[in-house]
């Protein structure tokens, strides 16, 4: 049997480090994000062995595994050696997988590559998993089984896809999917403007900086925390009301309290690139993920876009177009002619 499972990356609009423990546990966080067309995949074939062969085609790597072996995580593949062990697996398989945007861009992609390889699992193993389970069980195999940082929102985004007002309380996590007319959606995918910056990072050292400065109980990142989890409550308002300037300024007050968080989250080449695109006609945005490097996300006046992109491309910046997922996770059996 052939499997396959696609799961969408996100885009966070507000919100985003409001789910990184300690402060959800501690005070409630929230996020406002969508998904995109541009996907991590994974493709399963049954073996009648114990034998797991994984080929990565973002990392150029080819591994094989036996089902009864003790899997040390040594930095190759650990996320696919950590869905094997939580998922119990004890049947072969090959498992092919590969990715839209490259790890540590910002668009949530690891966490949507474990949601595929989960989903590629349960579809095989005919698991029956809700979609609360599913995105769970993912964030415990990154967070938990493999040992990487970060926060909760991208394994549900990429879970249960389209636009979510997600919340975070205490353990609890609340997916409420958004009724968004679709004359906003259709100008959202008009105005917004997504701009690699040409570089990834690693998440971790962000965060660590991230969640020190709010464990010492600092006032300025303590008010930075609150505000921002106020932006995506009044961001999610402005969404649903189609306010979609007002949704640009808030963008821009999104990343001004998201600055303040560490001061790892920038640097010179990502405040060029977004001040050159204030200037020529965008009314907000921000760098998508912990921070680093990545991609920029932009709201544009609808005559500047083309402007705006323009001299993005100068300055060394690429320019990458996107429309919405409004699905989420999707696994599906492949016949074979």
């Amino acid at each position: 049997m052939t499997v396959r499972c696609r799961a969408p990356l996100r885009i966070s609009f507000g919100g985003g480090g409001t789910d990184v423990p300690p402060y959800p546990e501690e005070k409630g966080g929230a996020v406002l994000s969508t998904t995109i067309g541009k996907y991590a995949y994974s493709t399963l074939i049954g073996r009648n062995d114990d034998r797991i062969n994984v080929r990565s085609l973002d990392y150029d790597i080819v591994a094989s595994y036996s089902v009864n072996a003790d899997l040390k995580y040594d930095g190759n593949l650990d996320l696919v050696k950590a869905t094997i062990r939580a998922m119990g697996v004890k049947n072969g398989c090959d498992l092919f997988l590969h990715t839209d945007a490259p790890p540590g861009s910002g668009l949530g992609t690891s966490s949507a590559l474990v949601v595929a390889i989960v989903g590629a699992f349960r579809q095989w193993l005919k698991m029956p998993l809700t979609g609360y389970d599913i995105a769970e069980l993912a964030y415990h195999i990154e967070r938990d089984e493999a040992g990487i940082k970060g926060g909760r929102q991208d394994q549900y985004a990429a879970t249960f896809g389209g636009f979510n007002f997600i919340e975070f309380l205490g353990k609890t996590t609340i997916v409420n999917p958004l009724r968004i007319d679709w004359d906003t959606i259709n100008e959202l995918e008009y105005r917004l403007m997504l701009c690699y910056t040409g570089g990834t990072r690693l998440s971790a050292g962000i965060l660590d900086d991230q969640v020190a400065r709010y464990a010492e109980r600092n006032a300025d990142v303590l008010k930075a925390f609150e505000e921002t989890k106020q932006l995506a409550f009044d961001m999610k308002n402005a969404l649903l009301l189609g306010k979609l300037n007002e949704f640009g300024a808030l963008l821009h007050q999104a990343w001004a309290c998201k600055r303040r968080l560490s001061t790892k989250i920038t640097d010179p080449r990502i405040d060029e690139l977004y001040e050159l695109s204030r200037q020529n006609g965008a009314i907000g945005g921000k760098l998508l993920g912990a921070g680093g490097g990545g991609y920029l996300l932009f709201m544009c006046e609808f005559d500047k876009w083309h402007i705006v992109a323009e001299k993005l491309e100068r300055a060394g910046g690429k320019i990458v177009g996107f429309t919405f997922d409004l699905r989420g996770m999707q696994s599906w059996e492949v016949s074979e002619s």
